[in-house]
């Protein structure tokens, strides 16, 4: 049985088994947080002190698997994500306000080794949805990448999501700003 809830419900310890020493444990989804480079301007316990805040503030959305902590996503206000405001991609063709609180922004999957591979950031993605619009946003997004079949691609670029993930949640493409990156949305 999946359940998912607002992280500012659960313990820290129960987020902390979902990034168990994998490599997400090393950003602790600060990378879109972190004004910088996040590995020079950051260090390893900044990041996990940051995210233990901010979880407690609901910044994300855990999933339990049979009341196992397995799976975890990022998503608040888009305006509470500085470097992602500041980065070129996410905005070509965009002429909108960056700094708009009504959006929110989707911007980190971790699922916990034994979770993996059973659709759970499936699940996560479409829980974004609603709970972006019980907290009054007038749009969520997400900015997943595409693989093509048979290329390789490092889970370093996939903590985004991929784009089928958005799409059976119900998001649709706003724009397509590089050959793999995708920016899409639900308004409501």
């Amino acid at each position: 049985m999946i359940r998912i809830v607002s992280s500012d419900q659960v313990p820290w310890e129960d987020v902390e088994a979902i990034f168990d020493g994998s490599e997400p444990s090393k950003c602790h989804c600060q990378r879109y947080k972190v004004k910088g480079w996040i590995w020079r301007d950051s260090t390893q316990d900044e990041r996990v002190d940051a995210h233990c805040e901010q979880s407690a503030r609901g910044s994300g959305l855990v999933a339990y698997v049979d009341d196992q902590p397995a799976g975890w996503v990022a998503v608040e206000p888009r305006c509470d994500y500085p470097k992602l405001l500041g980065m070129p991609v996410p905005w070509k063709g965009r002429s909108e306000d960056k700094d708009d609180d009504g959006v929110w922004a989707v911007t980190c999957f971790v699922v916990r080794k034994g979770f993996r591979r059973q659709g759970l950031t499936y699940e996560l993605a479409a829980a974004t949805v609603s709970h972006a619009r019980s907290h009054g946003a007038r749009a969520v997004e997400a900015y997943p990448m595409f693989a093509p079949p048979g290329q390789t691609v490092t889970w370093g670029e996939m903590h985004v999501g991929a784009r089928q993930v958005f799409e059976e949640a119900g998001f649709v493409e706003v724009t397509h700003p590089t050959k793999r990156r995708f920016v899409m949305r639900v308004d409501f």
